[in-house]
């Protein structure tokens, strides 16, 4: 009779929590960046924000040299602390400085970030 092995498939979740892409920031991807120290998740994301906003403000002046620095210097940040949809929307920018509709985008998500930001920030 010859012998059966059965071999056992690790769950889905044996590496721990997965990042989030569905959020405005990655809770998982931030708590990576900052070993999990709550205060300075919390630090990271309000001067996130607060880049952001200044970017945005360089971005509508609608010069394309300003708008191409700004969109890679949001795109950096939002991949640090794990804003992936404004990393993406600044990405799209980057490539298209001119692109009005990847400027609306860049907005949103930028909106939409920093809300998620202040609700954890209460």
């Amino acid at each position: 009779m010859a012998a059966v092995s059965i071999a056992f498939a690790a769950p889905d979740n044996c590496k721990g929590p997965r990042p989030s892409h569905e959020r405005p920031v990655d809770l998982v991807h931030l708590a990576n960046q900052t070993m999990g120290d709550k205060s300075l998740e919390i630090e990271v994301l309000q001067l996130f924000a607060r880049q952001a906003r200044a970017c945005l403000q360089e971005i509508s002046s609608g010069d394309v040299k300003i708008v191409e620095a700004a969109a890679h210097r949001l795109k950096g940040a939002a991949g640090a602390v794990g804003a992936f949809r404004v990393h993406a929307a600044a990405e799209a920018l980057e490539g298209n400085c001119g692109d009005a509709a990847s400027m609306a985008a860049l907005g949103i998500a930028v909106i939409e970030a920093e809300n998620f930001i202040l609700r954890l920030c209460r």
